[in-house]
């Protein structure tokens, strides 16, 4: 019996690919930006902006590795170099010896604050305007359904 999965086919292979190759350009071209203009990385805009999403610019640890769908070692590796940075702190979590928070800084907000509005505009430039509504909304519940069926 043969179990190996079915090959792709050409439009689904195009598919994938696409997506891989759009993503990649995205991410390093608006990367690039943030980089050069603000000091930030795409991964420092991430974590920045993960943390100011919320009311009080924390997150335990394993929340922030859940939402940004990186292991808990690369979050806690990140946020070490971000934290001599002066981006991000470490808080003891008082309810649980063993847990933490990652908080962002006053010198954390001032970046993202600093970088949003440019980085908006390379999403807009670089990705939404090559695109109708109705793709965008299609796009978006694709990305839900995807999202929705993987993520842990």
């Amino acid at each position: 019996m043969n179990d190996s999965p079915p090959w792709l086919s050409p439009v689904e292979e195009r598919a994938w690919r696409g997506m891989l190759r759009m993503h990649d350009l995205l991410v390093n071209q608006a990367g690039r930006t943030l980089q050069s203009e603000f000091g930030l990385s795409a991964t420092d805009y991430s974590v920045l902006a993960e943390l100011t999403r919320t009311p009080k610019g924390r997150l335990r640890i394993l929340e922030l590795a859940k939402v940004l769908g990186w292991e808990k070692s690369r979050v806690s590796h990140h946020i070490a170099r971000m934290a001599k940075r002066g981006l991000t702190d470490r808080e003891e979590c008082a309810d649980d010896g063993r847990g933490a928070y990652v908080i962002v800084t006053p010198a954390g907000r001032e970046a993202i604050t600093n970088a949003a509005p440019r980085h908006v505009e390379d999403v807009r430039r670089l990705f939404l305007d090559h695109l109708s509504p109705g793709q965008i909304t299609l796009l978006a519940e694709i990305t839900d359904t995807v999202i929705g069926k993987i993520d842990i």
